[in-house]
């Protein structure tokens, strides 16, 4: 690669200034908000691609994507710019670039004082590459012996990525193992570096594959370093300054789109396996389902249909069903509605060759194109060669959208699982439509599941305009958080799956991605044995998705009652997560309202602790729950650190206290999930529920944890219908509440907003066993307020 090294000033604005590198490239330094700027360097003064579909700092993008230089939606506070013969310097009043000659930038915020603090700086030897002969391109910052690298999304391994090295490459990593296996499904090329005094955030807006490498690599001939390295694109990136780590997140989340705020029930026990839809009687087995939720009382709201039910022979071939599997799809969607559950149907994007429809397909010419040919391309999928269909193409998309409405919706499937969207075209140079300007798929592979994605929500919108859409997708990229909710993908049964797939939850979640779970009781490989079931489980309830899924390599399912010995614990774990809805529900509408992460590692909230810094088990569900998975054979108890805070920690079972900033065991019997809440926070909570029915859902209960000695603490519930829009209309419940504690009493006052009035009336007030503060409500001693 060829080295960007002398620079002159060609031209600037109110929003950006503009350099000319060696006499024909253009580097771009825009100043899009106090905090963050943008790098863009065009090769030769053009771009490799002049779109994207990650970044929405408002409103979602244009189908064919958003300008590449658009500057809509940033609020372009101005900057002042000082130059010299051998510098540049740009400023706002919280962020600082200055443009050395040759070719590095270096990067200073401003501080509480009011000073001017280094924040990082690109390698002075060698920052930015360009292959003079392909299209290949690089960056390198130098790193700091105090950095800590957090993000890149869906990753295996420890939760800090320092010194390693990843690679983004879309991925079907059927089997993986959680500890190492790279890559895998998703592409988000953003890093969070975290330091004592500051944080900043650094996305690399490219979609082509591309290496990170966050000091795995030591080169004699220049200082310690980072690189992120592409195969093709634009060098394109934005780094905001924090300054903690939790406003890098939400930044990251702002910059790239908003979560979708999906219907409550969502959030409930999603039951699927393979098994189900491979057996010949598929919809007896289905059916069978129902009865056996009912037999065990175990609360579900839907269930998702593998693959299956597509199938010829072994194979599987999307809008196809296969009525001798299902021979009456209406009347089984119908069964499912009665009992109360919604359907979701596997589909994919690939045609294998010889599905029924893939010469009309073909002939309408709506499959990525060959690079040497005008013929479609050929690629590996499930067992045989097929075609990958283009949704930068309009026609593409609305065959999909017509088979998504006739072969699944009006079949009465209420939900749409994107799956195997890999896109492994490794025919770098294969053609895209591009909305009317072809594109290489190596540029945009990742953005084709993006939009198969949004297809599908689309014609789920169509189909049912007033209910709001649920949808999942395994792959993607930054951007994905707009309309689906995500999972890990295809694990595999063990121990450290449970461990690591933990890390890597809370590793997507640091990297815009809340909405999000794990096949619980992993995928693939041997069935668990009943304690690791019990455990996944416990620890799957904690997650906003929780499916068991399952295609064993023994021929077994994972199914709640596999183990009657383990029933009962099963069905405990499940019921407290239907006891916890109401919180998770609040959870969900604020990841979506106020970018707020569910799962959040324990130093999000308490980077004042080191402690919280080194590798664990446990994890933040909200601000408020502290949850201590078992992730070891044979374990009944936990020992765990208590983040460092003010006010301490209950035990959510005993309401025993303690002080935070101490290591505690506590008991682990198998029945239990040790879990621990914040004191200050107030969890509402439902009596049990068989699904989410808003009509049923009658009763509600704040527990409040209060503060030990004197005090204030606030939160908020937030309650609806679970599945319109009306929310937006303010057909909706907000209830605020603030505990004030004293000595003697503990003073809780309580607001509601909203037009929405829910079937319970009164919200019930509990406190910790031995507890024996006066409660007073609104000015009354009473247990109860009513709305």
């Amino acid at each position: 690669m060829k080295t960007l090294k002398h620079w002159t000033l060609t031209q600037s604005d109110k929003h950006h200034v503009e350099l000319t590198v060696d006499g024909e490239h253009r580097l771009c330094l825009y100043v899009l908000e106090h905090g963050m700027f943008r790098v863009l360097v065009k090769r030769r003064g053009e771009l490799a691609l002049n779109r994207t579909w990650s970044i929405a700092p408002q409103n979602d993008v244009p189908w064919e994507g958003r300008e590449r230089e658009s500057v809509a939606g940033f609020s372009l506070p101005g900057f002042t710019l000082e130059e010299t013969p051998e510098r540049l310097v740009i400023a706002t009043d919280k962020l600082r670039v200055t443009v050395h000659q040759p070719l590095w930038l270096e990067w200073h915020y401003r501080d509480e004082a009011g000073d001017w603090q280094f924040l990082t700086a690109d390698r002075r030897t060698s920052a930015y590459l360009l292959n003079a002969h392909g299209d290949g391109v690089a960056h390198y910052q130098h790193r700091q012996k105090t950095d800590r690298f957090y993000g890149l999304g869906e990753k295996a391994g420890p939760l800090e990525r320092t010194g390693k090295r990843y690679e983004m490459r879309n991925l079907d990593a059927m089997g993986y193992n959680a500890a190492s296996t790279d890559p895998l499904y998703k592409h988000i090329p953003f890093t969070i570096t975290r330091r004592d005094d500051v944080s900043f955030g650094l996305f690399y807006d490219n979609l082509s594959s591309c290496w990170l490498d966050l000091g795995n690599e030591i080169d004699n001939y220049h200082q310690p370093y980072r690189r992120w390295q592409a195969e093709a694109g634009d060098i394109d990136y934005y780094l905001f300054v924090g300054p903690r780590v939790l406003d890098v997140t939400k930044t990251f989340v702002r910059l790239t789109g908003k979560t979708f705020f999906g219907p409550k029930w969502s959030l409930g026990y999603s039951g699927s396996t393979m098994h189900y839809t491979d057996a010949p009687d598929a919809q007896n087995q289905l059916m069978n389902f129902i009865r056996l939720c009912e037999e065990h009382a175990i609360p579900c709201d839907s269930f998702q249909l593998s693959s299956g039910y597509t199938s010829i022979n072994n194979k599987r071939y999307v809008f196809n069903w296969n009525y001798d599997k299902v021979p009456q799809p209406k009347a089984m969607s119908g069964a499912f509605h009665e009992a109360g559950l919604k359907l979701a149907a596997n589909i994919k994007p690939c045609l294998l060759q010889d599905h029924p429809r893939y010469h009309e397909v073909a002939n309408k010419g709506l499959f990525i194109r060959d690079s040497e040919s005008d013929a479609p391309e050929r690629s590996s999928f499930w067992d045989d060669e097929g075609s990958h269909l283009d949704f930068t193409n309009p026609a593409a998309i609305a065959w999909w959208q017509e088979g998504v409405t006739t072969q699944l919706l009006e079949m009465g499937i209420d939900s749409t699982w994107n799956d195997n969207n890999e896109y492994e075209v490794w025919d770098g140079e294969a053609r895209c439509h591009g909305f009317g300007s072809p594109i290489a798929i190596k540029h945009i592979r990742p953005v084709m599941p993006l939009l198969m994605m949004r297809a599908s929500m689309e014609a789920q919108q169509r189909f049912a305009p007033e209910k709001r859409p649920y949808l999942i997708s395994r792959s993607g990229c930054a951007g994905m958080q707009r309309y689906v909710q995500t999972w890990s993908g295809d694990n595999r049964t063990n121990w450290d799956t449970l461990r690591y797939n933990i890390r890597m939850g809370v590793g997507m979640s640091l990297s815009g991605l809340y909405n999000v779970g794990h096949d619980v009781g992993g995928f693939s490989g041997d069935k668990p044995d009943a304690e690791l079931f019990v455990r996944w489980v416990q620890n799957g309830v904690m997650h906003p998705r929780f499916t068991i899924h399952s295609w064993n390599d023994d021929q077994t399912v994972n199914e709640p009652w596999m183990y009657p010995a383990a029933t009962p614990a099963i069905r405990a774990a499940i019921e407290l997560r239907y006891r916890l809805l109401p919180y998770l529900y609040t959870l969900l509408w604020q990841a979506h309202a106020d970018d707020e992460p569910m799962l959040r590692p324990t130093f999000l909230d308490h980077e004042h602790d080191p402690q919280t810094f080194a590798e664990c088990d446990e994890f933040m569900l909200g601000r408020d729950l502290l949850v201590a998975s078992v992730v070891e054979p044979g374990q009944r108890e936990r020992k765990l650190w208590l983040p460092d805070n003010a006010a301490g920690w209950y035990d959510f079972y005993t309401g025993a206290w303690y002080s935070g900033g101490q290591w505690v065991t506590l008991n682990a019997p198998l029945e239990t999930l040790p879990l621990l809440v914040r004191a200050g926070a107030g969890l509402p909570l439902s009596s049990r529920l068989h699904h989410v029915d808003a009509q049923r859902d009658d009763q509600r209960a704040l527990t409040l944890f209060p503060l030990k000695g004197a005090g204030e603490a606030s939160g908020q519930l937030f309650e609806d219908d679970g599945e319109s829009w009306g929310y937006k209309e303010g057909n909706a419940l907000w209830v605020n509440w603030r505990m004030k504690c004293s000595a003697d009493e503990i003073h809780l006052t309580l607001s509601a907003t909203g037009d929405y009035r829910p079937a319970w009336r009164e919200l019930h007030v509990t406190l910790p066993p031995g507890e024996t503060r006066r409660l007073v409500i609104n000015g009354e001693e009473t247990d109860a307020w009513a709305l």
